[in-house]
């Protein structure tokens, strides 16, 4: 074994295997990428199966999981490649995500979980230690870098409308049946006491509630500004109430005058006139 290759694997925490590999053929000085086998329970209900998995640490920002799987191929046939951020538990996905939304763009690098078809692609990527540096962009599969990966990632960012369309109709489709089921559960279980006996109140009765739509909505917000409007504080600064104690004084004296002059006028006419 060569200087460099011992230094390479000499460099290796334990329990890894470093493989060197390089970016291209003209690069000189290799890239270290730390391997091993992932470890998982038995019956984890985990997307990365023991004995088939290889964990990949110190993955690049250019190495996609395509450039993964061309590099292990040679070890056997590559069932999945998946890059992270950082290790994870690894969930089975439900549904294959969105093209469109919750798109994250991670920069530095990546963990990366390769599962193989057979418990024997692992054993065998442990070995390419011995190879010399693997090549991540050749002529038959380039990487683009600078202007040309700018193009693509920019080409890549401009969104078909009747293809999003297409998915927000599906997903939109999706949503109203399982609404419609889970008012269809409830709506047979209304009024049907449990093992103990106790009958669940639901939100349907005689009087459901508002409908939560948008003209619904605007009458709320409208009679909660009147609302707001009959109970705003009134003589709220301390002049505002100095001005209206003086107009209710102003009146009362105006009102008394009236009356005494009504009550004068009340007596003139009650005058005894015998004659």
């Amino acid at each position: 074994m060569a200087a460099g290759e011992q230094r390479v694997v000499s460099a290796a925490p334990a329990g890894y295997t470093a493989l060197a590999v390089k970016f291209g053929a003209r690069q000189r000085s290799p890239h270290c990428l730390l391997v091993k086998e992932h470890q998982v329970r038995e019956g984890a209900g985990t997307a990365h199966p023991p004995r088939r998995t290889l964990f990949v640490l110190n993955v690049p920002p250019y190495c996609s999981p395509d450039s993964l799987s061309r590099l292990f191929t040679r070890c056997g046939p590559v069932q999945s490649v998946e890059i992270c951020e950082k290790p994870g538990p690894g969930e089975k996905k439900e549904k294959q995500t969105s093209k469109f939304f919750n798109r994250k763009t991670v920069t530095g690098f990546q963990v990366a979980y390769v599962v193989f078809r057979k418990p024997a692609g692992v054993q065998a990527a442990k070995t390419l230690s011995r190879e010399g540096p693997l090549l991540i962009s050749t002529e038959s599969h380039p990487v683009k870098t600078g202007i040309s990966k700018w193009i693509a990632s920019y080409a890549a960012s401009v969104v078909d409308r009747e293809e999003l369309k297409a998915e927000v109709d599906a997903y939109m489709q999706d949503y109203d049946k399982k609404i419609a089921e889970e008012e269809a559960k409830a709506a047979k279980q209304e009024g049907v006491p449990d093992e103990e006996g106790w009958v669940k109140v639901t939100r349907k009765g005689r009087k459901p509630g508002l409908p939560r739509t948008e003209a619904a909505n605007l009458r709320m917000l409208e009679r909660e500004k009147q609302k707001r409007a009959r109970k705003e504080l009134l003589n709220f600064y301390a002049w505002q109430h100095r001005e209206t104690k003086r107009e209710h004084i102003a009146q009362l004296r105006k009102k008394f005058e009236e009356d005494k002059q009504r009550i004068a006028l009340m007596r003139a006419q009650r005058k005894f006139r015998p004659y």
